[in-house]
């Protein structure tokens, strides 16, 4: 019989500390004398009962090893609970969001998508406003946890390949997963730090550093504004352009940095690849903006530099409305939005690695024509890659490629365009945030959309920061028998 327990104890206890974190705009609010600290009062009580009685109920299972099927289900159940108790304060607070809306909101939160439905940020309560930025700096550290310990075990998306590299290679300086979770915490929270101290010397009010700072390191790109960066000086956003680069390395590298070994973070394949992508394309955007856009060098050098790393981290922010660039442009930033950063980073979408292993992959099957009798292994840095590993990432391009395909006949079934009914699952399987068109560009968001394509786009959240795999296994034959 599938026990629940050990999976119910943890969930337990992550809404016990997600109910504790809403005393924090509990607090602000209180401070600010805003009403609304009474709401994240109730909220924050009611999730730590919840999860209290949880974890206190399933205690007896402690020390348990977990199954297969058991951490495919926690991956998943961590982020269906968190976002249904999270979305209480959008709906009972000052956005009084619908049912929907308020789901929408914080699964774009905590999944780091950055899609919002909200209007008028900037009138926000200050305790709503840190709201959105805790969701999505919890959903970041989370990612990377889920990322390091539970995919690769899951052998999710070639994931495995990380396996050794994230333990044994550095088993004599961090021999358990649970102290690589911890040093991994500690580096994103000094990130965070640093990026606030250079949005505060860009021009930001602390509200705003702080914040933004959460939603910078995570790559989730909620903002108090609906002008998002636009509201900001040039300063702020090269400080967002280099910490939202930061975010996207894979964090097992500044484990090692910290640990006195640089070695590892200058000859990893997915940072040099990464960085050449944002530099070429950053390149390339520069000089259309030149020749197409505007005269202004500098302009069109931050334009091009932030929106274009913004949209490939998957963060979502936005300087410029890229889509009145013209069709090169949106050609341009739909492709972006679907490599992503690195593995074992807040980042999303497919990501470098990924793409990496496709190649290597074609270019040994292309040798293999060539030379019909030669023996041909796919290499990634410097080391044959398995069947194993190679199935599971060619798994999951089919498996990305069929839902988006999938959910874009949804979204336009009904009722939405073309364009719309695309760049949305897109935006929401890739957790890139804005979409293209007028209505959930960077310039628009997804109020307007109907409540069907609303929640189909919930799920697709959910879907796309677990890898895909992880979820739908759980809806196989194959997975219950085991």
């Amino acid at each position: 019989m599938f026990d629940l327990r050990p999976v119910a104890y943890v969930i337990g206890l992550l809404l016990l500390f997600l109910g504790a974190a809403m005393l924090l705009p509990m607090g602000l609010d209180l401070l600010d004398g805003n009403p609304h600290w009474q709401v994240f009062l109730g909220a924050g009580v009611f999730t730590m009962l919840v999860g209290g009685t949880l974890a206190l109920a399933t205690s007896n299972s402690v020390g348990n090893r977990m199954t297969v099927q058991q951490l495919f289900f926690l991956t998943t159940g961590v982020w269906l609970a968190l976002p249904l108790f999270g979305a209480i304060p959008f709906a009972l607070g000052a956005t009084e969001a619908r049912l929907v809306d308020a789901v929408f909101e914080a699964m774009s939160g905590l999944t780091t998508t950055g899609s919002t439905v909200l209007s008028g940020l900037e009138d926000l309560p200050p305790g709503m406003k840190l709201w959105r930025g805790l969701l999505q700096w919890f959903g970041g550290v989370g990612i990377i946890v889920v990322a390091m310990v539970f995919l690769p075990e899951l052998r999710v998306g070639g994931m495995q390949i990380f396996r050794s590299e994230g333990f044994d290679t550095f088993g004599k300086i961090l021999p358990r997963a649970g102290e690589i979770a911890q040093s991994v915490s500690g580096i994103y929270v000094g990130l965070t730090v640093a990026c606030a101290i250079c949005y505060l010397a860009s021009g930001m009010v602390p509200l705003d550093a702080v914040v933004h700072a959460m939603t910078t390191v995570s790559t989730g790109g909620f903002a108090n504004y609906d002008a998002s960066f636009s509201a900001f000086t040039p300063g702020a956003e090269y400080a967002a352009s280099l910490f939202m680069i930061l975010a996207a390395l894979p964090f097992v590298r500044y484990v090692q940095l910290v640990a006195g070994t640089a070695r590892p973070l200058m000859r990893d394949a997915q940072v040099r690849g990464f960085l050449v992508i944002v530099f070429s394309v950053v390149l390339i955007m520069t000089i259309f903006q030149l020749y197409a856009v505007t005269e202004v060098t500098e302009m069109a050098f931050r334009k091009a530099l932030f929106n274009v790393i913004s949209i490939l981290t998957g963060t979502g922010y936005a300087s410029a409305d890229y889509g009145l660039w013209g069709s090169f442009s949106v050609a341009m930033f739909f492709l972006m939005g679907l490599i992503g950063g690195c593995a074992g980073s807040t980042t999303c979408s497919i990501k470098v690695f990924r793409f990496q292993l496709l190649f290597a992959s074609i270019k040994a099957q292309i040798r293999r024509i060539h030379s019909p009798h030669g023996i041909f292994q796919p290499r990634y840095q410097g080391r044959a890659v398995s069947d194993d590993v190679l199935n599971s990432v060619m798994s999951f391009f089919v498996l990305f490629i069929v839902s988006l395909g999938v959910l874009s006949v949804l979204l336009a079934m009904t009722g939405l365009d073309f364009l719309t009914s695309v760049s949305g699952a897109s935006a929401a399987l890739a957790n890139i945030g804005p979409g293209l068109g007028p209505e959930i560009g960077p310039s628009g968001n997804f109020a307007n959309i109907n409540d069907t394509a609303k929640w189909l786009l919930t799920v697709a959240m959910l879907l796309g920061r677990l890898e895909l795999v992880a979820v739908y296994a759980m809806f196989t034959i194959a997975f219950w028998r085991g």
